[in-house]
């Protein structure tokens, strides 16, 4: 890698001596990098003086993770992800309600620890135009909301009609014309409220301003049958619309038709792309449509009593502990048994595809950023240790470690890039000009920590996370530096909602409609 011709001769930050790994040009070299500003200066082998150093003899320097589906946009999540080599956190997939996006974006300027980011919701705008719930003070909290709107249940049950559609269209599109990062779905918990034209017409909003759509596809957990049905709507959709999507964890039954028909499209040039996370249980809410019983008991054949766990006491549910805690606290965080687990170490080898937590969230949620760990309560481990366990398993299973900095950042980095976003082409990349987002680790020791018993359990082995270039991370040591930036969109002066009616789709699809159903009239006779 060059190094330009007039280099200040004294940089802000010096990482000497590391093993420099970039996944987009496959760099690995050892070298010297000098930050200044923010910013990779140079990446050289000449020797380099900073005003701060790090030596990074025997360790990797690599672009800092991304995660794009981390639920826990809070002081304390922030915490335990840069803890994990996290220094960009975004929430793709439930996001924040549109009506309140570029005030939530706002109220983390200069005071979080990561870069931040966040679609526009699709469930949150069910919530506001179906069960017309209300209170910014509770949307602000973002993802977190849906611990609130969740205990209604028109959002996720009732489907719209033309008005509460549109309504619902024009709560999603000001997310987007406020800068949001696409449109995020949660339709697998919505799967009997949103009909397969609403999904269509959401991924239609996101179209119009060139951005994706990311989804927690219909199906989702179910058999390899809809699994797979749930992905090709999204992608189907995508494809009429030529918008980019996203397939949000697919590591489930039928994974691998899910993956071998994102590969095929990326190959053909689409910018569609899915994300896995390296663990054989997943987490959700108690009221999910999917672990109804009629579903995930006797329709996919599941047994409560090994599959549907309680991580505050390792308690496995009953049908009898279900139906009352349903009632008690129907947004339970619980532990959902799913896949074999030697699946996982298979799912970090995927070309393509990106390591995406779906980080969920910890008593107190918005607890401060120095919340003692050992504090919190338990918490599915993909919280804490999600890069932590993608390193050691890839070490333990002789998985290139170029394949997995791919995963855990430049993949990321690369599809949201080619969506138009700024803040996603210069980061992921160890490269002169780029962001100084960098993680720097000991590839022998670095680990996870986190378990199921004890989720909440920092990994190790983090030489440094730096963010914006500032040190934020210092041997395994979280440091009171408050360096994130927004991740998002130019916000636009007018928004580019356009109402759906009848009339409209015919003028454009139709010849003219004859004068004989209700509520269609002619245009221009017969």
């Amino acid at each position: 890698m060059l190094s330009f011709s007039a280099k200040a001769q004294e940089f802000d930050l010096v990482i000497n001596n590391g093993r420099v790994m970039d996944p987009e040009t496959l760099y690995d070299n050892v070298a010297n990098v000098g930050i200044s500003n923010g910013r990779i200066v140079e990446i050289s082998q000449r020797p380099l003086t900073g005003s701060e150093t790090i030596d990074a003899t025997g360790h990797v320097v690599a672009p800092g993770f991304i995660d794009s589906h981390f639920h826990w946009q809070a002081p304390i999540g922030y915490a335990l992800g840069l803890r994990d080599g996290l220094t960009s956190s975004m929430d793709i997939e439930e996001g924040c309600a549109g009506t309140i996006i570029d005030r939530w974006y706002k109220s983390r300027d200069g005071v979080t620890q990561a870069n931040y980011g966040c679609a526009s919701s699709h469930e949150q705008a069910r919530a506001i135009a179906i069960d017309g719930f209300k209170g910014d003070d509770v949307l602000l909290r973002g993802p977190a909301a849906a611990l609130e709107t969740r205990k209604n249940s028109g959002w996720s049950l009732t489907k719209a009609d033309f008005d509460s559609g549109n309504e619902i269209l024009r709560i999603i599109d000001k997310g987007l014309q406020h800068g949001a990062l696409g449109v995020g779905s949660t339709v697998g918990y919505m799967r009997d409220g949103v009909t397969t034209r609403e999904m269509f017409e959401v991924q239609k909003v996101a179209a119009r301003y060139d951005r994706h759509t990311a989804a927690h596809t219909r199906f989702t957990p179910d058999d390899a049958t809809h699994e797979n049905l749930g992905a090709q709507e999204i992608i189907a959709n995508a494809l009429a619309l030529g918008a980019p999507a996203t397939i949000n964890h697919y590591n489930n039954p039928g994974w691998r038709l899910t993956h071998e028909l994102l590969q095929r499209l990326q190959d053909q040039g689409h910018n569609i792309w899915g994300e896995i996370y390296p663990y054989a249980a997943g987490s959700t809410a108690l009221n999910a449509v999917f672990i109804k019983p009629e579903n995930w008991v006797d329709r996919l054949g599941h047994r409560f009593e090994d599959t549907l766990q309680d991580p505050i006491t390792g308690d496995y549910f009953t049908h009898t502990s279900y139906e009352t805690t349903l009632e008690s606290d129907p947004t339970k965080e619980i532990l959902l048994w799913k896949m074999p687990a030697e699946d996982s170490v298979k799912w970090l080898t995927l070309k393509g595809t990106t390591m995406a937590s779906d980080a969920m969230f910890a008593e107190p949620v918005f607890g401060p950023w120095n919340t003692p760990f050992e504090s919190l309560t338990n918490s599915h481990p993909r919280l804490a240790g999600a890069r932590g366990i993608t390193l050691r398993l890839g070490r333990e299973n002789d998985i290139p470690l170029m394949q997995l900095l791919s995963i855990l950042s430049y993949n990321a980095a690369k599809h949201l890039g080619a969506t138009g976003l700024k803040a996603m082409q210069e980061r992921g990349r160890m490269q002169e000009e780029m962001v100084a987002d960098i993680v720097v680790f000991d590839p022998e020791t670095v680990t996870d920590n986190a378990t199921y018993e004890r989720g909440v359990i920092p990994s190790t082995g983090f030489k440094a996370v730096i963010v914006n270039g500032q040190v934020t991370v210092r041997d395994d040591e979280l440091l009171e530096v408050f360096a994130g930036q927004p991740i998002r969109f130019e916000p636009e002066d007018k928004p580019r909602f356009e109402m759906v009616t009848e009339e409209a789709w015919d003028l454009r699809f139709s010849t003219g409609m004859p004068d004989v159903a209700p509520g269609i009239p002619a245009k221009g006779g017969n």
